[in-house]
């Protein structure tokens, strides 16, 4: 039987949301994503309270995350999870649109795995987010304590 990895995919903008899970469906991939909008509701379904204090047990074996969130900005969010040893080990990726230096250095300085300049058209959107999906959710090997679900 086959388990699928949970994807914790946080981000504000609407379009980008939709087309990020538009593009794991278009090339089938169907892992559980849970889609939050800001970075305290990031850090509550991490830490499982508030909303998610009757979630799951287990953290994500990724997470999508932008740096423009409203209430928490991502550098804090992942500055948070690296700096927490039950959060450190979840691959964060950081997606988004900003290609300035200081931000590429500061999200590598803080743990990210990887930092991803979100393209401005379509396709390039979809054809980035699908090597994403298919990489962390599939060919990668989740650090213990990933949600696995069977199907």
């Amino acid at each position: 039987m086959k388990t699928l990895a949970r994807i914790l995919l946080i981000e504000d903008n609407p379009n980008d949301v939709e087309m990020t899970l538009e593009a794991f469906a278009d090339c089938n991939l169907v892992n559980e994503v849970v889609v939050v909008c800001d970075g305290q509701e990031a850090l509550d379904y991490l830490y499982r309270r508030g909303d998610y204090a009757e979630r799951q047990c287990g953290n994500p074996a990724v997470i999508l995350l932008d740096l423009k969130l409203p209430k928490i900005n991502g550098m804090e969010v992942l500055r948070r999870i690296k700096g927490d040893p039950k959060l450190k080990t979840i691959p964060v990726v950081i997606m988004t649109s900003s290609r300035e230096e200081r931000d590429v250095t500061e999200g590598y300085e803080l743990g990210a795995n990887a930092y991803v300049v979100k393209p401005v058209d379509f396709p390039g959107f979809v054809e980035s987010v699908k090597d994403l999906g298919v990489f962390w959710a599939l060919i990668n090997h989740p650090p213990l304590g990933s949600v696995s679900r069977s199907v």
